[in-house]
This record gives structure tokens, C-alpha cells and sequence, in this order.
């Protein structure tokens, strides 16, 4: 009887020790960016509801999307008004590699973090596994292994996914390139016509 109450006793106590899963997986959802244009700006309507979501400082996701955009912006209200335009796409892709970057654990997928800082390193840190990362090396191993684009110049691509409007992604270095009329596996030449932060918009050359 006293080693058994034992044993229970201490895995009681080991259980309240595991960090506690404070959400749901399955209802992770990001709403879609709702992006018009108001003369030379770019409007992203739902932004407060975006990084309510995400459960992340408002001034902290504002400062990436403009960083990565080359751009200057504000919020007003629960929006954001962005200086030059832009397309739904390329918010949307931003908004994608935020979450990659600051908000999904990459031990177990799942969105149930926060972040910290740990002397002078931001570390995402997993409330349901205990995982943690520092967010520092892996911007700085993006900033190694990044390759240049031109505006003009041609690359050949492979397509490695499909856009929320059916163009194709390819990857150089930190660009995403998008190229419309292709899909998946497909690998093709393209010219690169516009680029802005880390987002490029191509042409094919080579069609099918």
C-alpha cells in the first residue's frame, strides 16, 4: 500500500508539472487579409482581428510587414494603411511567414506560443510541448543564404506551391517569386518584372 501510493503520488505530481495546451489546434485559423487600395495606399481592413489570432503585439507584426514591404504605413483603428500598393498576395504571403517565423512551434506544429527574451535573444518559447527556439539564429540564417534578384533579369524556378489565387511559388533565397499559369513540380524560366521586400512578380517565358 505504501509504495503504490506512492508511485501515484508522484506521478500526480509529474503531471501538473507538463506544460498545460492552452488552445486548439484545429481552430487556428488565420482569417484572409481584406486589402483594397485608396489612392497610392494600401489598406489591410482586418488587421486587429489578424493579430488577435495570432495572440502577438500589434507594433510587433506592423514592424515586420513593413520591413519586409520596404514601405511606411500606420494603423488606424483596427487597420493599417500602407504607403505604395499592394496586392492581397503579397500581404497574405507576409502574413504566412510571420506565423512560420513567430508563432508556430517547430517541434510540434502548434500555434500555442509566445515569445520572450532571454538576455538579448528573442526565443519563441511552446506552451504545449516546451519547445524553445531562438528567433535570432534564424534570421540570421536566412540572411546567409538569401540570394539577390533583378528586376528584368530571367531565372528558371521550380514550383514548389499554389497561391490563394492559383499562382505558383518558387523560392530564391528569401524571395518568393510568383509565377501565374503553372503548378506544382513544374520547372520554368521566368522574368522577373516587379519586386517589393521579399516578394517577386514574374512572367513566364517558357508556357506550355
Amino acid at each position: 500500500m505504501y509504495e503504490t501510493s506512492s508511485y501515484e503520488e508522484y506521478l500526480t505530481r509529474g503531471i501538473k508539472k507538463l506544460p498545460s495546451i492552452k488552445g486548439d489546434e484545429a481552430r487556428f485559423i488565420i482569417p484572409a487579409p481584406k486589402v483594397f487600395t485608396e489612392g497610392r495606399t494600401t489598406v489591410l481592413d482586418n488587421f486587429s482581428e489578424i493579430v488577435s489570432i495570432l495572440n502577438r503585439d500589434p507594433d510587433h507584426v506592423l514592424k515586420y510587414l513593413l520591413r519586409e514591404l520596404g514601405t511606411a504605413g500606420k494603423t488606424e483603428g483596427g487597420r493599417v494603411i500602407f504607403q505604395g500598393r499592394f496586392s492581397t498576395e503579397m500581404i497574405a504571403s507576409l502574413i504566412d511567414e510571420y506565423v512560420e517565423e513567430f508563432v508556430i512551434c517547430s517541434e510540434c506544429n502548434r500555434p500555442d506560443t509566445h515569445l520572450t527574451k532571454s538576455v538579448r535573444t528573442l526565443m519563441l518559447k511552446c506552451d504545449a510541448c516546451g519547445a524553445h527556439r531562438p528567433i535570432k539564429k534564424r534570421l540570421v540564417k536566412k540572411e546567409v543564404t538569401r540570394n539577390s534578384l533583378e528586376e528584368g533579369e530571367t531565372y528558371e524556378v521550380r514550383i514548389e506551391a499554389v497561391g490563394r489565387r492559383g499562382d505558383g511559388i518558387a523560392k530564391i533565397g528569401k524571395y518568393s517569386l510568383f509565377v501565374p499559369g503553372t503548378q506544382k513540380g513544374d520547372v520554368v524560366k521566368v522574368r522577373v518584372k516587379k519586386i517589393s521586400g521579399t516578394l517577386a512578380f514574374t512572367e513566364r517565358l517558357n508556357p506550355q
